[in-house]
């Protein structure tokens, strides 16, 4: 008994030293690769490849963000994050009050950030649970610092689903209404905009009463995010 526990032990170091070694190099990998897409366009992402292998077709075409329309900028701040140009990658004030309102009625709301949604559709996938919330969460922040807040969101636009397998503002601005993201009007933005949080369940077209609802309100939100400037960090 005390010779195969003897030789246990150093199995176990053992794979101990390589688990640690593994997850070091997954660590500085991951972060080579956020250094890389500071200067190049994302390749792909684990959604896009999750699509893919359930043969889905997939639409997605790279632009900068000075061929994307102001109104969908807008709106998407408007939309998904109004402290977008305030928080650094993770938005405590938001998570604090996600909290409270879950201890007051036993539900909790999202409090992702726009940049935590783009650490997660480029380094990441759906699910995962609370491991990938916390990798979520250091990459938003190591993002958010490097790249800074044109990139964050330029980068979003990029690799945001919009359902049918189009993925970026440009192929969802082509496959929904025919024309470039540069060309979005107000409305066509707020709508692209309302259908965000479940892009393969809520239609841009033909739009259900709860898409119409959430794009008026959408565009009231675009009047107060233009009236208060919190969009600056993009347009400055």
């Amino acid at each position: 008994m005390a010779a195969k526990t003897s030789s246990a032990q150093p199995n176990l170091r053992r794979w101990l030293v390589r688990s640690a070694k593994f997850l070091a190099g997954l660590f500085v990998t991951v972060h080579i690769y956020a250094l890389i897409l500071f200067f190049a366009p994302v390749p792909g992402t684990a959604n896009m490849a999750g699509r893919v292998l359930q043969g889905i077709t997939i639409y997605h075409s790279w632009i900068d963000l000075e061929s994307v329309s102001p109104h969908l900028v807008t709106a998407i701040i408007a939309a998904e994050d109004t402290r977008f140009c305030e928080h650094s990658g993770v938005d405590v004030d938001a998570i604090r009050t996600a909290l409270d309102e879950r201890e007051r009625s036993g539900r909790l709301r999202g409090a992702s950030t726009l940049t935590q949604q783009t650490a997660k559709n480029v380094f990441f996938w759906n699910g995962g649970g609370m491991v990938r919330k916390a990798g979520e969460a250091w990459m938003a922040v190591f993002i958010d610092g490097f790249w800074g807040k044109r990139r964050v969101l330029e980068m979003y636009l990029n690799v945001a689903e919009w359902g049918d397998g189009l993925y970026g503002a440009e192929a969802a601005a082509h496959g929904r209404f025919g024309k470039p993201a540069s060309k979005l009007t107000r409305f066509e933005a707020a709508r692209l905009a309302a259908v965000l949080p479940s892009p393969n369940k809520w239609r841009v077209n033909p739009a259900g009463p709860y898409v119409r609802e959430r794009t008026a309100t959408i565009q009231a939100r675009m009047r107060v995010v233009e009236r208060d400037g919190l969009a600056a960090c993009v347009f400055d």
